[in-house]
């Protein structure tokens, strides 16, 4: 939690009265008197309540402000309009009919300090003695009524780990809760159309569908007279508070469920209102029946209030539904997390809640004819896209966003979109298809979730936009900028120079942009910190939230199937008329030029002296995504293997990339796998996938020092590790793993076991977490702010200030110095004016 001595926000608590005087001076007594917490302002908004309410409560106020309302604007418009005049950064809002356990305040505002994704603070309440349950958890019917879940019963009941262990909940009760004051702006407060009750469930439901989270804390304790105020204004009878419970229930409802929900729950919601009416004033449905027989009446019909209340509930509904309908866009616009994600949140969310015969019928039958179970069962909508060539010969990009599709596919509904122009993908249980730039528009809406790869983020801008409301998880396992240094060195310096500024520029948008990032090694993550650190998305808030940062970048590697490769064709010896018993080293993937295949070479020509079945097969020259232009560094291997005489005698090409589907046939014609690159930048933050499917196939691995893969090689013993660019070295190793039996053996062994790890399904663990519960980054949610500031400095401290800065300044650089100094603090006065 907090530590130190930190400055505590202020705290701004508002009490709504309303003919409940009383109740209110005890209120303000007990804050004053018992509450410890130091840095507090206190606000009464008076909801119009005639007599001598206001004089009273202002006599006894102290330090407290009260407001005046000309209306009664009901619980809702109370809060809000003390919240207009409240200064503090946590607005706190206490039924006048409450008091403060004295640690209420500072329980909630540790939490929210210490956790910046924390928008609410839930407190709990207990009955006026302490011994009985008013708030412990929320929970949320299907047709959209709010309640407290255990109320009513005695402590004692509840089992410890539901009220005394801090959880997240879908709302707060408004009769004790904590809000960060920016938010509760953001968020335009509680609805005041509500007038009271179900304001709270509102606000709670739009807080956690923008990614916010509300909190219960047990050690935030308040006392609670429930409807101590409500029982000297109305009674159950009148039926007015029925009335609002289920206006505002439909009314929560239509607000804030998706659009595909809404159309079956609407429906069934309001055919479930009329039968809990019909039920509560046990009204004889069939007196209305013509085919009931008996003799005419045309008398008037009794309705029983409580019966009465549900039909003009419904009745009043629609009367709200075009101002509703403003509010449904904006936060349908604004959500970033899906029905199905709230579900956990409501509790039993198929629960009936009333316990009248009739209306529970009306509640099974209802529920099974529009399918409300599988309703709020829906899977998440996952958009994969990649800017690589989906075909049967795929290359890392499109492998690695073909698996995340498939394995996140288990789950969830998901996509998988290249903006490649070759697509001609494979059978697969998920929709594959290519889109152009224009195209993206529609699949990107569809999505709850977008995991982006290379380039693509630029290709849409309405997902770039920051204020997007869109979850993005952007996979960095490829650092492009360090490929592009070796990459482009053939072309002139300032093309060279432009093209490298314009890829960092689109990884810098994806790191300003994202909510959560992939890397494929722990090198990796230290070097994309680093990069998150210089763009300042390392924030307080951000690392208040997490100071281990594992939320917002995980280390997601390169997989390999769950399932060993079986041979399904003819491999690389049928292929390229190789003999059985000749020792081959595969190069399982393309060359680059950031690869040292020349040393290679070399290394084979000098074991070919003393081992002449070796042969050495590279199995694809030209990569299967057209866009990406060949490099020299093949055609000056092959060249090099021609010169050596080596070409189709110990050295094979493979000129055509070899399907994804068959790579295995090749794997397992081969003794050995290799991988060798010079030594430089993007050797050490690189992660050569090819080495994947080596320990998919229990190849023994010969490779360059350097990068992550030496040292999982030499850690875990499965080959062996050679300096960059040393033949003899090189050739020695590639003896030893082709002809020391044992050895080879051994590594085979111990690759079977690590090879585990590395299973997609294992591999992307982090991501299939995130997708499970995803929500914004703790920067990017909506409202955010500081929960302290640094007071100005004031008077005479001021004057102090201002001289000894002047005489530091002229010591600096004169008066030059001085005078653009002076400039610039002109310059900021007018800006923050402006």
């Amino acid at each position: 939690m907090v530590q130190g001595d930190a400055p505590l926000p202020l705290v701004s608590v508002i009490l709504v009265n309303y003919r409940g005087a009383e109740h209110t001076i005890n209120c303000l007594r007990a804050l004053r008197e018992d509450l410890d917490y130091p840095n507090l302002e206190v606000l009464v908004v008076d909801n119009a309540s005639g007599g001598d309410d206001v004089a009273r409560i202002k006599s006894a106020a102290g330090d407290a402000t009260v407001i005046e309302s000309d209306t009664n604007t009901g619980f809702a418009g109370g809060c809000n309009l003390g919240a207009k005049h409240a200064r503090g950064s946590v607005l706190a809002f206490l039924n006048n009919d409450a008091r403060p356990d004295a640690a209420w305040a500072k329980a909630a505002v540790e939490v929210l300090r210490a956790e910046p994704a924390v928008a609410a603070v839930a407190s709990k309440v207990l009955d006026w003695d302490g011994t009985g349950v008013d708030f412990v958890d929320a929970g949320l019917t299907w047709f959209g009524m709010g309640y407290k879940r255990h109320a009513g019963g005695p402590l004692a009941d509840v089992a410890t780990g539901e009220h005394e262990v801090a959880k997240d909940v879908l709302f707060a009760t408004g009769s004790a809760m904590f809000v960060r004051a920016e938010v509760f702006r953001a968020l335009d407060g509680f609805d005041e159309r509500f007038f009271m009750f179900y304001e709270d469930v509102d606000l709670g439901w739009r807080l956690n569908l923008r990614g916010w989270r509300v909190r219960y804390v047990p050690e935030s304790v308040a006392y609670h007279r429930h409807h101590g105020t409500m029982s000297e204004v109305d009674v159950p009878d009148t039926g007015r508070e029925t009335f609002l419970l289920e206006r505002n229930a439909l009314a929560a409802l239509y607000k804030n469920l998706s659009d595909e929900t809404l159309a079956k729950v609407l429906p069934a919601a309001l055919a479930l209102a009329v039968r809990r009416a019909t039920a509560r004033g046990e009204l004889d449905p069939t007196q209305l029946d013509l085919a009931k027989s008996g003799p005419v009446e045309t008398a008037p019909v009794a309705i029983p209030r409580t019966t009465l209340a549900g039909v003009l509930a419904i009745d009043q509904f629609v009367e709200l539904l075009p101002s509703l309908a403003g509010s449904r866009a904006a936060e349908q616009a604004a959500r970033v997390r899906t029905d199905a994600d709230l579900i956990p949140l409501m509790r039993k969310a198929l629960e009936p809640a009333y316990p009248l015969p009739r209306y529970l019928a009306a509640h099974d039958v209802l529920a099974d004819v529009f399918g409300i179970e599988a309703v709020f069962g829906q899977r998440r909508k996952v958009l994969v896209i990649t800017g690589d060539a989906i075909t049967e010969r795929m290359a890392g990009p499109a492998i690695r966003a073909w698996n995340i599709a498939s394995v996140l596919s288990a789950e969830h509904d998901v996509r998988l979109v290249t903006v490649n122009p070759l697509a001609a993908p494979p059978p697969a249980p998920f929709p594959v298809s290519a889109a152009r730039k224009r195209d993206l528009t529609e699949p990107v809406a569809w999505a709850d979730v977008v995991i982006l790869q290379g380039h693509v983020l630029e290709m849409a801008p309405a997902l770039k936009a920051r204020d997007s409301s869109k979850i993005v998880v952007c996979d960095l396992y490829d650092p492009m900028h360090l490929e592009l240094l070796e990459q482009g060195k053939s072309a002139p310096d300032d093309r060279r120079a432009a093209d490298l500024a314009g890829v960092t520029r689109v990884l810098d948008a994806q790191l300003l942009r994202g909510d959560f990032f992939l890397c494929a090694s722990e090198r990796q993550r230290l070097f994309w910190l680093g990069h998150l650190a210089a763009l300042g998305r390392l924030s307080p808030r951000l690392y208040d939230a997490d100071p281990t940062t594992q939320s917002l970048l995980a280390v997601v590697p390169f997989g390999l199937s769950p399932e060993p490769p079986v041979r399904t064709g003819p491999g690389l010896r049928a292929t390229l008329d190789i003999d059985q018993g000749d020792r081959v080293v595969l190069w399982a993937g393309g060359v680059y030029s950031w690869f040292d295949p020349l040393t290679l070479v070399e290394a084979i020509d000098r074991l070919r002296q003393r081992r002449p079945d070796v042969k050495l097969v590279f199995l694809g020259m030209k990569h299967p995504n057209p866009e990406v232009a060949e490099m020299d560094i093949g055609a000056r291997t092959m060249r090099l293997a021609d010169r050596l005489g080596l070409t189709d005698k110990h050295v094979y090409f493979n000129e055509h990339w070899v399907p994804f589907g068959e790579r295995q046939n090749w794997l397992l014609d081969a003794d050995c796998g290799v991988t060798t690159h010079f030594e430089h930048v993007e050797t050490t933050f690189a992660f050569r996938t090819r080495v994947l499917d080596y320990l998919w196939a229990g190849l023994p691995i010969v490779t360059t020092d350097g990068d992550a893969f030496a040292d999982l090689v030499r850690d875990e013993r499965l080959g062996v590790v050679v300096p960059a660019e040393d033949v003899d070295a090189l050739a020695d190793a590639l003896e030893r793993v082709l002809y020391d039996e044992e050895f080879a053996a051994g590594c085979r062994e111990r690759i079977e076991v690590v090879a585990q790890r590395y299973a997609w399904p294992t591999a992307l663990a982090p991501l299939v977490e995130f997708c499970r519960d995803p929500r914004p980054a703790a920067d990017r949610l909506v409202g955010a702010a500081e929960l302290t500031v640094e007071e100005p400095v004031r008077g005479a401290e001021a004057v102090r200030r201002d001289l000894a800065l002047v005489k530091e300044y002229l010591a600096d650089g004169g008066p030059k110095e001085l005078a653009r100094r002076v400039a610039g603090r002109v310059r900021k006065v007018a800006r923050r004016r402006g």
